[in-house]
């Protein structure tokens, strides 16, 4: 939470972070967006996730949901089905394996880390996007935003920051973000998944290690000018 709440300042946004089941229906109806990250779970933080997105949806409030760790245990596995089913999601942003095993109900992920690439879960984030009606971003060394429509790929990011604990929660903290002030759940995730990338080379080139680059890419957060993105953006549109 502190890391995903660091960024979201650095890039100019307001986060609260609310788990408490008496208060969360009221924050979600106070926010311009409503995050649901399952990476830290309790019986007691699952309901407060359902009331809260209940009531984002009951105000049109865009939800961005984060699988953390989908595929690993039967908890968690659970939890998801019951926050699908009970909650309108905008967008799922997840790794390749989280979303293979949300679409395929296979296990696969090792601890929250990826065992395969973005490419190999393409299908299955089709597949999620057309019976969610929502827009499924996959991350990896090439991100995959995947809507009914299309499909927006970007290149952009650097390998170290995988060895970064919490930057995939803040890839989807980052979409929420965007999601508050962009009507477009496809635009606002490709928007986010983009500035995520770039920031993360900046914040490389500053960065012998793990250690310096965490500190490095919120200054790149708060730095990052309209320039950074026009002369480094990789994107493509399917």
């Amino acid at each position: 939470m502190n890391t995903t709440a660091n960024a979201l300042l650095a890039l100019g946004a307001s986060p609260v972070m609310a788990h408490a089941l008496e208060e969360v229906a009221e924050m979600a109806g106070l926010a311009s967006s409503l995050v649901l990250n399952i990476g830290t779970l309790s019986p007691a933080w699952v309901d407060a996730m359902v009331v809260a997105g209940r009531e984002a949806n009951r105000k049109d409030i865009p939800v961005v949901i984060d699988p953390v760790g989908a595929g690993a245990t039967s908890f968690r596995n659970e939890s998801m089905r019951r926050l699908l089913a009970e909650v309108r999601p905008a967008v799922v942003r997840g790794n390749a394996s989280e979303i293979r095993a949300l679409y395929y109900l296979e296990p696969g992920t090792k601890g929250v880390d990826s065992t395969h690439t973005t490419e190999q879960a393409l299908g299955a984030a089709r597949g999620l996007a057309e019976a969610l009606q929502c827009v499924v971003c996959t991350s990896g060394a090439t991100d995959l935003i995947v809507a009914p429509t299309g499909v927006v790929r970007v290149s952009n990011g650097h390998p170290m920051m995988t060895r970064v604990t919490g930057l995939g929660c803040t890839s989807t903290a980052l979409i929420g973000a965007f999601a508050a002030v962009n009507p477009s759940p496809f635009e606002a995730a490709a928007h986010a998944m983009a500035v995520m990338g770039i920031a993360g080379e900046m914040a490389a080139e500053h960065s012998p290690g793990p250690g310096s680059l965490q500190l490095c890419f919120l200054d790149a957060l708060f730095k990052i000018q309209a320039g950074d993105i026009t002369s480094r953006l990789r994107l493509s549109v399917d």
